[in-house]
Order: structure tokens, then sequence, then C-alpha cells
């Protein structure tokens, strides 16, 4: 694992500090694992700006169209 040093604001730290000790989890804990969440999101969007015009050139607009292309009947 590399090491990975951040600056934030004072009042930044505060709450950081404050939410570790409730946890009984690191401060580095914590900011790994709102990175990782950062990195999936930004993936996930990254994959659906490809995803979306492909589905919208097939007639793929709505949930309801993906689901009578699998053959689903879905009746809320």
């Amino acid at each position: 694992m590399t090491t990975l040093t951040l600056r934030v604001l004072p009042e930044f730290d505060k709450r950081l500090t404050r939410l570790s000790k409730q946890r009984s989890v690191s401060k580095s804990d914590i900011a790994r694992e709102a990175i990782e969440r950062f990195l999936r999101v930004a993936e996930f969007e990254e994959g659906r700006q490809i995803a979306v015009p492909l589905a919208q050139a097939q007639g793929i607009f709505t949930d309801d169209d993906v689901f009578r292309r699998l053959g689903i009947d879905f009746e809320p």
C-alpha cells in the first residue's frame, strides 16, 4: 500500500477526527473508503456516458424499454 498525504481545512479535520473516534476507525480508513466510493461513482459515470448513447441508438430510453428487450414482464 502506498501513502497519500492530504491537506485539509481545520474544520474538516475536526469533523473527521470526531467521526473517527465515534466509529473507532482511523482517519485513514475513512479517507480510503471515501476515495474508493468516489472512484466507483466516477467509473460508473464514465461507463454510463458510453452506454447511454449506444442504448438510445437501439431505441432504449427507459427501464421499461430494457425490461421489454429482456422479455421481462414487469408491472409495479
